[in-house]
Order: structure tokens, then sequence, then C-alpha cells
């Protein structure tokens, strides 16, 4: 109780709620407006997204995993959402065909994650992920997310709308203004007023925004009114074997996000993740996917963004992160709550988590200095990594003779490249390739590894 009371707990938790906030409010809007659903709706699914995503951040710090890691809409997720979308208006798919076979596949997505939780597989999943598949992962990922958030700096709208757009020369200067702000804070500022560095950020662009454009260019969540749940928002389940397949696989590679947020905190909280946290994060995971099926919400998972947050602000407990995660959920129950946060401009909280989201690329290199790279084995992440890359960089269209089933998947960097990560590391025997030295060091480090590995499960 004494902890709630604390002031500092509370300014901390304000700033979990904001950034909650701007990693949630995009997601829903993009997704709703890909599928053509009315503002009404979209303003539903808006508010829904942050009760539900309130209740998992409290859930998962509580019951779960147990650490100040937010659990949210997946990044992973939104973009083969998104990818679905572009792919099936191409091939002439109804969007009510695409939405009811994705539901179908988000919950079973949901049922195997929730399986894999109270089955105890999670650790023994959580061994194909070594550390270069690991770094692979948040390499890409980061990437990817990174190029989202930098165009929303810039001012070009998200979905489709980007098509016919061009850079918004006012917009994008204030933005990256807000960003060097907060860059400076996070290098320059006393400790005491670092942690609040996106806090800070985001406060401050949103005034001189405000100021200088007025306040239209927001999430656009619509009025302030009530809302009402509906099932199966874009379109009623129906069965469609290629993209049920791709939301499956996506459900499945999801897994990385809560093997690289649990095993990229490990070092934070002094302690491996056990055999327990594994089990407690999966199921919950598995069970809020397969209500976001039901209910049109984007799957979720812990955010390994959450790793460049903790340590942009060097505060690690939970009391902070569940009463922002509380917040969060009051803004959905209140709606005009709700409608107040979602005038924030996309471009200012573009801005601030694409500085968060750079401090991923630190941790990126710290599963790469696990790994003992020559010239020899340096294939197994210099492949993935660019091939992954270049793929995010190709138009659509290059996609079109692809079969239908898979296209949505090879479309994807973010998905391919960890696809190959795991094959590469798990297939071939890099850590024997090599001189003699660079040989005993890999296998001291694969060694150290597994010890640790072990003194974890037995933890338990």
């Amino acid at each position: 109780m004494k902890e709630l009371t604390k002031s500092g707990n509370w300014i901390s938790g304000l700033q979990w709620l904001f950034f909650i906030f701007t990693n949630i409010v995009v997601i829903p809007i993009t997704v709703g407006a890909a599928f053509g659903l009315s503002s009404e709706k979209i303003v539903s699914l808006l508010q829904l997204s942050f009760i539900v995503t309130g209740i998992a951040c409290m859930l998962q710090a509580l019951i779960g995993h147990r650490r100040a890691l937010m659990e949210g809409q997946s990044g992973l997720w939104w973009g083969v959402i998104l990818t679905l979308v572009t792919s099936a208006s191409a091939q002439g798919v109804p969007l009510t065909e695409l939405g009811g076979s994705l539901a179908i596949g988000v919950m079973i997505s949901g049922v195997l994650t929730i399986l894999i939780g109270i089955t105890g597989m999670g650790p023994r999943i959580a061994k194909l992920f070594n550390p270069g598949v690991m770094g692979v992962f948040m390499f890409l990922f980061a990437t990817q997310l990174c190029g989202i958030f930098l165009k929303g700096m810039l001012g070009i709208p998200f979905g489709n709308a980007a098509k016919e757009a061009s850079i918004n020369m006012p917009v994008a200067g204030l933005a990256i203004v807000i960003a060097i702000l907060v860059i400076l804070i996070s290098i320059k500022a006393p400790t005491s007023i670092r942690r609040y560095g996106l806090l800070i950020g985001i406060v401050a662009g949103w005034i001189v925004y405000t100021l200088i454009f007025g306040s239209d260019e927001g999430a656009g969540a619509g009025s302030g009114g009530g809302f009402g749940f509906e099932l199966f928002p874009f379109g009623k389940p129906v069965w469609n074997t290629g993209i049920i397949i791709t939301t499956v696989l996506a459900g499945l590679l999801n897994s990385a996000n809560t093997f690289g947020a649990l095993k990229g905190t490990d070092e934070m909280y002094n302690e491996l993740t056990t055999n327990k946290q594994y089990r407690a994060s999966f199921s919950l995971t598995g069970i809020i996917t397969v209500f976001a099926g039901v209910f049109g919400l984007v799957p979720y998972s812990p955010y390994v963004s959450s790793i460049g947050f903790l340590n942009q602000t060097g505060d690690f407990k939970r009391t902070p992160f569940i009463l922002g995660g509380f917040m969060f959920f009051i803004m959905g129950v209140i709606p005009p709550v709700g409608h107040f946060f979602s005038l924030l401009p996309l471009s200012i909280g573009s801005a601030a988590l694409f500085v968060s989201y750079s401090q991923i690329f630190n941790s990126s290199l710290r599963f790469f200095q696990q790994v003992t790279f020559n010239t020899l084995n340096v294939y197994r992440s210099a492949v993935p990594l660019f091939v992954g890359i270049i793929i995010m960089t190709m138009p659509s269209n290059y996609f079109a003779t692809i079969p239908d089933f898979i296209r949505p998947l090879v479309s994807s960097g973010l998905l391919v490249g960890i696809i190959l990560a795991l094959f590469l590391e798990n297939l071939f025997p890099w850590d024997r390739l090599g001189t003699s030295e660079q040989k005993v060091q890999a296998q001291k480090s694969k060694e150290e590894r597994l010890r640790r590995d072990e003194a974890a499960m037995e933890s338990n």
C-alpha cells in the first residue's frame, strides 16, 4: 500500500501510461481502416484495446512473468495482418473472408500458445531461440517498427493513404526536434530527470504541436461517446486454408517476442527466466489471444520494446508498471478520457517510440556478443539479416508470382529472417567451424549457456 502512495511511482506510472498508449493507439486504427470499418467501429475497437491491454499488463505483472514488461498487441502480428490485407486486395479475396479466416487462425494460435504454457514446452522451445536467433530477431524487429515510426515522424499517414502521401516538412521538423530532445535528456540529464525523458518529450511535443498546428492530426478516435463490443467485426468465421496456415505460423513465430522480452531482461533482474515464468506468461498470452480473435483485436505478446524503455528510464520496478496498466484500463472504461488521449499527434508519439525502439539495437548486439563469429560461420546471421532487410524494402508487386497460400509469409522480411535464423542456427554445427582457438571459445560459450539454462530449470 505504501508503494502506491509514493508520488515517484505515480509519475513513473504516468510515463508507462504514455509508453503503452503510444505503442497501442496506432494499431487498432490502422487495422480498422485497412478493413474499411466505420469510424464508430474503430472507436470501439480502440477503446476495447485500451481495456484489454491494461488488464493484460496488470495480470502479467501480478501472476504472469511478474516483470515490468508491457503486454500489448504484437508488432509482428500487426505487420502480418496489414500484409494479408494488401495481398487479399490484390488477389480479389473479400475482406470479410480474410477477416473470418484470420479470426480462426488467431484463435488456433491462442490455443497452441496456451498448450505451450500449460505443458511447460516454453523452455524447450526457448532452446531453439539461441543467441544467434535472438540477435537476428531483435535487429529485424527493431528495423521493421522503427521504419513504421520514422514514417510517422515524417507526417506520412498509416494505411492505404500512405501510397500517395509525401513528407510533411513542418511536422517532420518538430518530430525530429522532439526525438533529439529525448535523446539529449537520456544522455545529458541527471538520473532523476533522465528516467522521465519520454514523458517530457511527449508532453512538450504535444503542447508545441497543438500551438502550431492545432489538434487535427491526432489518432482520430472520434467522439467521446459510448461504445459496444462486436463479435468478429472483420467478418464471420470462414475457412481459407492459405490464410489460416499463414496466421498460425505467424502465431508460433510470435513466441519470439516472449523469449526476446524475458531473455532480454534477465540481466536487468539479475536472474534467468524460470520454467514457472514461461508457463504463466505463455498461458496468459494464449488466453488473451483467443479473446482477441473473437473481438477483432491484434493478438498479444510481451513487448520487446519494453527493454528499450527500461534501459531509457532505469526503473525496473513492477509497481509503476502496474499503475500505468491500471490508468490505461481506466482510459478505456471512460470514453471521454480515451478520446482526449487519442488527440495525441501520431508524429509526436512516433518520435518518442523511435527513440525507445532504437535501444533494442543494444539488446541485439548483446545477443550477438554471445556468438563467436569467424569468416566461416558468419553466414549463420548474415544471411537471415540481409535477406530480411532486403525483403522489407521490396515492393509488394514483386511477390505477385508467389503462390497465394505462402505469399504473405515470404513477403514479410521479419518472418523470413526469423525462419532462416531458426533453420541455420539449429541445423548446422557452426561452432565447429573456424580455427582451433575459435572452436574452444565457441564451445566454452555454448557450455556456459547450457549451465545457465539448467540452473534456471532446476530453480523451478
